[in-house]
């Protein structure tokens, strides 16, 4: 069965003030670069023990997964290279707002508003096309040659993700998410 990995990036300084951050450019704190670090060493002693094969890691351009993607690769040997579709959904008019308010909440669950077309904002409608997109590519990739990808992202990309290989209520992707570094396998 072919494989495919996803994780967040390590935690930032809007991760810790339960900001939304979206496409916005946030470097990862000192305790994102230790959480990036243990997951590479968790993702090698996988490897050497056989539970896990990764061919190639996919990240953001946004620097948060990039310095995430690069401390793994380094660790554990397994090229990276950047892949600009896995960029975070730009969440409009909620950039830098609390995660917390419930007309944000609200929002992950309506996909067709782009919450500030003029600001930049995106629909989850749009977000999901290019995740999908670029997941579809990687399946046929999968098929053809066997390889296996760890996708190194965002929390709003991974409610995208798991709505990919999991049938969801609009609830459900609203209250998805994943902590910093956390490591989620799906099969294709």
């Amino acid at each position: 069965m072919s494989k495919i990995y996803f994780t967040r990036h390590g935690e930032t300084f809007t991760n810790t003030k339960k900001l939304v951050c979206g496409a916005r450019e946030v470097a990862l704190t000192e305790n994102g670069h230790e959480q990036a670090i243990k997951l590479g060493n968790e993702i090698k002693a996988k490897i050497e023990r056989g539970e896990v094969k990764i061919d190639k890691i996919f990240y953001s351009p946004l620097s948060r997964a990039k310095n995430t993607a690069l401390h793994i690769s380094e660790i554990t040997g397994i090229p990276a290279e950047e892949e600009p579709l896995l960029i975070e959904r730009n969440f409009g008019i909620y950039e830098d707002t609390s995660r917390e308010t419930p007309e944000f909440r609200a929002s992950l669950t309506t996909f067709a508003m782009s919450y500030g077309r003029d600001l930049g904002g995106e629909s989850y409608m749009k977000t999901a096309q290019r995740i999908y997109n670029l997941l579809d590519k990687l399946t046929e990739e999968t098929k053809r040659t066997g390889k296996t990808f760890l996708l190194v992202a965002h929390n709003g990309l991974s409610r995208v993700v798991n709505s990919y290989f999991c049938d969801m209520t609009n609830e459900e992707f609203g209250a998805f998410g994943i902590t910093n570094c956390q490591l989620l396998e799906y099969e294709f």
